[in-house]
C-alpha cells in the first residue's frame, strides 16, 4: 500500500490515549514521523515503541499544552528534531459533565484551559511552520485537524461548559479555515459522538451512569474510527478541503 504521508511531519496532542493514541499510530501507518505530546510520558515512550517497532518514527514530546509556553515549545521541539510540520492534530481535551449550579468552577476552567486554549495555544505556535510546510514541500499542503464534538454541534443538559468549549472549537476552526485558505492549509474539524475512550472515566460515578443511562445499550465509536476519520482528511489531494466531519454510532440519536 502506497504510504501517503511519505516524508512528512504530524504533531499528535493528547496521544497517551483514545483518539490520539489511535491517531498518531494512523499517521505513522501512512508514513508521517510523529511528535507525540501529552502529560504521560510513560504512554508516550510506549507508543513511540510501538510505532518504531513497525519501522515508523515517533518523537516523545511531554508536555502541558495548557501553558502557552509549554505548547510553543513542544511545536519548536518538533520542528527542530524532525526537521518540519506538515499536520497538526488538536485532540487533547477533557469532559467533565454535571448540572451547572453548584458546580466546581474549577473543573469549568480545566475544560476551557486543555479544550479551547491548548488548542490555539498549539495552533498559534504551529501556523508559520504549516504555512512553510505548504509552500515548499513537495505536496504543497498542510494540515490542522481540531477534534471537536457533537456537543459542539448541540448543547445538551449536563454538558454546559464542555459544548462552550466544543461549540468554541468549530467557530475557531472555521475562522482559521477561512484565513488560512489561500495558502493551503487546511483546517478541518471533526465531531465525534458518543467514542468508547476513557474520557468519560474522569467523571464521578453518578455522573457515568448518567452518561450510560441516556445512551442506553448503543455500540459506540472506537478510537480507531476517528483515527480512520483524520486519515482521510489529511491524505486527499491539495484540491480537497474537508472542513468539517461528525461522524457518529449508527445507534446514537
Amino acid at each position: 500500500m502506497t504510504r501517503r504521508l511519505e516524508g512528512t511531519v504530524a504533531l499528535v496532542t493528547g496521544a497517551s490515549s483514545g483518539i490520539g493514541h489511535a491517531t498518531a499510530l494512523e499517521l505513522a501507518r501512512e508514513g508521517a514521523s510523529v511528535a507525540l505530546v501529552g502529560r504521560r510520558e510513560d504512554r508516550l515512550t510506549a507508543l513511540a515503541t510501538e510505532i518504531t517497532g513497525t519501522g515508523g518514527k515517533a518523537l516523545v514530546v511531554p508536555a502541558d499544552i495548557t501553558d502557552a509556553q509549554a505548547a510553543a515549545e513542544a511545536v519548536e521541539r518538533t520542528v527542530e528534531n524532525l526537521g518540519r510540520l506538515d499536520t497538526l492534530v488538536n485532540n487533547a481535551g477533557l469532559m467533565l459533565l454535571g448540572p451547572a449550579p453548584g458546580a466546581d468552577l474549577n473543573d469549568w476552567r480545566r475544560m476551557i484551559d486543555i479544550n479551547l486554549m491548548g488548542l490555539m495555544y498549539s495552533t498559534h505556535a504551529a501556523i508559520p511552520h504549516l504555512v512553510k510546510a505548504a509552500a515548499e514541500a513537495p505536496r504543497q499542503v498542510a494540515d490542522i485537524v481540531n477534534i471537536g464534538s457533537l456537543a459542539g454541534r448541540s448543547a445538551y443538559a449536563m454538558t454546559a461548559v464542555y459544548s462552550a468549549t466544543k461549540f468554541g472549537v468549530t467557530g475557531f476552526s472555521e475562522a482559521l479555515r477561512q484565513e488560512l485558505a489561500k495558502q493551503h492549509v487546511r483546517v478541518s474539524v471533526v465531531e465525534p459522538g458518543s467514542v468508547d475512550t476513557e474520557l468519560r472515566t474522569h467523571n464521578p460515578d453518578a455522573v457515568q451512569q448518567y452518561i450510560a443511562s441516556s445512551l442506553g445499550d448503543i455500540e459506540r465509536l472506537q478510537g480507531q474510527d476517528i483515527a480512520d476519520t483524520v486519515g482521510y482528511i489529511v491524505t486527499r489531494p491539495r484540491h480537497v478541503a474537508v472542513a468539517e466531519l461528525l461522524v457518529r454510532p449508527t445507534e446514537q440519536v
